[in-house]
């Protein structure tokens, strides 16, 4: 079947009931038929569930989803998505293990690696994603790990997969570790290019409506049992209602992903010829400098805009306020549209300096662009440049 029919044919085995709609599970544990069953699930000899910390009817079928749109071997569900970074980065990483990260990767994945992974031991290097001929000068003896995001957020930096799978074969050791979550794997499947492991806020445009918070990390099979030791033991566990909703979604993402692509490109055109804007990125726009490399890689161009007003600061803060239809929260990938100001949100973290270096100057804006009307959102960007100041 073609994608689409697979999302939505993929479901859990229908039970006695007969029911045509997968139901919820909302149990904390399973019943096992007899002692030796027990025995033999708890000892891996047999196949099935324990308890809904390690696995639910309604989790094993969206990470199946998933790992069916991705092309990987498992996979494990989490809480939020950044459980299922900091899982992929502690579950496979030991004290005196060094990472090399992209610069650009979100905020709270600098202060995993800025802050609390060197309590433990583990050392990291950040490289330019842009410049990827600099990143073998960054492998120590101890170097473990490679982490970034393609599409970074917010400033949209791409990494050339078919490269990264080239550096793969030349340092297998170093485990590969993608966030795909701006693109989702409907625009971009990084593990068809040799990359081990790919992580997803699964909050963001698998749920599409910004109800749940959730997490994914698929991949290779070998690397998803180390993990799932971490997770049995630690309990960042998706809940089976998050699973069951999250699992309904995955049936129009690409869909809704077709609609996200088409309305931001066209905000992005529009912003590109507004006077009050002084650069516009976004990766299927001729002047992204990675244009190419988007075309080639990502299906389209993904629903996230980002943007920066002249006048800094203030006139971000203004433009922000003049807003009608469009929201201001963190959030992004939601039906409806919104606008966010990273330098004082969501990477408020880091320092003047560490901003600029990936892209984030003080008037820059985010907009995810949502499902609406084009041109109401378009004209409510318009009218907020306008009477900004």
């Amino acid at each position: 079947m073609k994608e689409q029919s697979r999302l939505i044919r993929n479901q859990a085995p229908r039970s006695h009931n007969r029911e045509h709609s997968v139901p919820l599970y909302l149990t904390s544990s399973f019943i096992f038929d007899d002692a030796e069953q027990g025995r033999a699930i708890f000892a891996d000899e047999e196949d099935g569930n324990i308890y809904s910390r390690y696995s639910n009817p309604n989790t094993t079928e969206f990470i199946d989803k998933v790992c069916n749109l991705e092309g990987a071997e498992a996979g494990l569900a989490f809480s939020s998505g950044m459980a299922g970074i900091f899982a992929s980065l502690a579950g496979l990483l030991r004290s005196g293990d060094h990472i090399i990260a992209c610069r650009s990767v979100f905020g709270s994945t600098h202060q995993l690696l800025n802050q609390l992974f060197p309590r433990w031991g583990i050392t990291y290097t950040y490289v330019d994603a842009s410049q990827p001929e600099t990143w073998e000068a960054a492998i120590l003896p101890e170097t473990k790990m490679i982490f970034l995001e393609t599409p970074s957020n917010p400033g949209l930096e791409l990494i050339d997969l078919e490269w990264l799978g080239g550096f793969k074969k030349k340092y297998p050791h170093i485990i590969l570790n993608v966030d795909n979550c701006f693109a989702t794997p409907y625009l971009q499947k990084p593990l068809q290019y040799g990359i081990d492991l790919v992580v997803h806020s699964a909050t963001k445009y698998m749920d599409g409506q910004g109800r749940v918070l959730g997490g994914i990390v698929c991949g290779k099979a070998e690397l998803i049992k180390e993990l799932m030791f971490f997770i049995r033991h630690t309990g960042p566990a998706m809940s089976a209602f998050n699973a069951w909703l999250l699992s309904k979604s995955l049936e129009t993402l690409t869909l809704r992903m077709d609609r996200h692509c088409s309305n931001a490109l066209k905000l992005a055109e529009m912003l590109e010829e507004h006077p009050d804007v002084e650069v516009v990125r976004y990766p299927h726009l001729p002047s992204h400098p990675q244009y190419d490399l988007a075309k080639k890689q990502m299906k389209q161009g993904g629903g996230i805009v980002t943007f920066n007003v002249k006048g800094g600061f203030d006139r971000a803060k203004s433009f922000l306020d003049e807003l009608k239809m469009i929201l201001f929260t963190s959030n992004l990938g939601d039906s409806r549209s919104i606008a966010t100001h990273p330098a004082s949100t969501t990477h408020s973290k880091l320092n003047d300096a560490e901003r600029l270096a990936i892209g984030i100057a003080p008037g820059s804006i985010r907009i995810s662009v949502g499902l609406e009307d084009a041109e109401d959102i378009l004209e409510d960007v318009r009218q907020a440049l306008d009477n900004s100041k």
